[in-house]
């Protein structure tokens, strides 16, 4: 068994990066901003580079139903996520499912990227 992290990095294509950011961090009560550090314009998710981390990128998403599914801890509530996820163009899937360390709901971004709302189960 391995015993470091499996995950260090995802990205997310958007078609519209400036849009993207808008959504997520209205979605996700982020902060998100445009860098330009590296070879394309990016928007990473937090400042903190620490552990497992990710951006927004200008690419083409995956069709819908076709990419895979990063799964995005909420910053309150996943009802409360959820909702903001709606009312800014996303689109509820299938959820909230039940699991032994929390819940999460399956969710498509604007652009169809596969997204899973997390929250973690409070002992």
């Amino acid at each position: 068994m391995n015993d470091r992290p499996t995950t260090v990095w995802t990205e997310i294509p958007v078609t519209d990066l400036d849009s993207a950011i808008i959504f997520y961090n209205k979605v996700f009560s982020w902060t998100m901003t445009k860098e330009d550090a590296g070879p394309n314009k990016v928007a990473n998710f937090s400042a903190n580079m620490a552990g497992p981390h990710g951006h927004l990128y200008p690419g083409t998403p995956a069709k819908p139903g076709t990419g895979p599914t990063i799964h995005l801890a909420v910053p309150d509530t996943l009802d409360a996520t959820t909702e903001r996820l709606g009312a800014n163009g996303g689109k509820v899937l299938m959820g909230p499912i039940e699991i032994p360390v929390g819940r999460f709901t399956y969710c498509e971004d604007p652009d169809g990227n596969s997204i899973g709302l997390f929250e973690t189960k409070v002992a």
